[in-house]
């Protein structure tokens, strides 16, 4: 196998408070290889967004490290794009210059080049007739396909997905999901890691399921998805294997959340 693209080698993370430290974090260990599809699930409050926020570089490690191609990371990473459950859209831009703005910011292209740019992905998510409108104006499924594609705009090698389909409803879910797993499968190259509290989602989409343990998060299990490629999402979970592979998830991670509020 190549070397990964992301390492976590013995991370820990601890925020200071006056009412006693909280180890969000300890002896974190894990690789994620180019290209793949991994999902984040355990009990809340374990870590799952922290150690995200340790792979941007919006947080660094109280020990240990984070590598990004062998190498520390160091402040923010502009090669790692993230998408958040909020859409976090500037309202005072259309749905185009939302998508571009990152390009803006990289300075990619000129403008003509951008806003073709944008079109082509606003196209492939079936938004072409809203570039010009505004957040507002928008679905919250809508939000979140803009949302998507503008980080998909300036071609991270890495993207984080932190809960982003959460706040939608089920039929919306299983749509972006569907969404998610075709533009990832035209950049198969992109790696993907994914925090979700959904397991059907979890399993459905992903190479590999990630377990976490109550808090402090630390991996407990990594349970790998051998289920084939392209998936049909909504008629997955209608698999036999799936069930096999839900069934040992769902076995780590209720005995998580058992602890959790123990």
């Amino acid at each position: 196998m190549a070397d990964p693209v992301i390492s976590f080698r013995q991370v820990s993370r601890v925020f200071r408070a006056q009412r006693g430290d909280v180890v969000a974090l300890s002896d974190l260990n894990l690789d994620i290889y180019e290209g793949e599809f991994v999902t984040v699930v355990g009990p809340s409050g374990c870590g799952k967004s922290t150690a995200l926020n340790t792979i941007v570089g919006l947080l660094e490690p109280s020990t240990g490290e984070v590598l990004f191609r062998g190498k520390p990371t160091v402040g923010i990473c502009h090669e790692v794009g993230y998408v958040t459950q909020a859409d976090n859209l500037f309202p005072w831009r259309t749905v185009l210059e939302n998508v571009t703005f990152g390009l803006e910011m990289r300075g990619i292209g000129n403008k003509a080049e951008r806003q073709e740019r944008g079109m082509a992905l606003l196209k492939r998510v079936g938004l072409e007739d809203f570039h010009s409108h505004y957040r507002h104006e928008l679905s919250g499924g809508m939000r979140q396909r803009v949302n998507i594609v503008r980080t998909l705009a300036y071609d991270p090698k890495v993207i984080l997905l932190d809960e982003p389909f959460g706040p939608l409803d089920a039929q919306t879910r299983l749509q972006l999901q569907d969404l998610l797993l075709k533009l990832w499968g035209e950049r198969r190259e992109t790696t993907l890691i994914f925090i979700t509290h959904d397991l059907t989602e979890a399993i459905a989409l992903a190479d590999r399921v990630v377990v976490m343990t109550a808090r402090p998060g630390r991996i407990r299990e990594v349970v790998k998805v051998n289920l084939r490629r392209p998936r049909d999402i909504y008629t997955i979970h209608t698999d036999p294997k799936f069930r096999e592979i839900y069934d040992k998830v769902w076995a780590h991670l209720a005995d998580e959340m058992r602890q959790a509020v123990a």
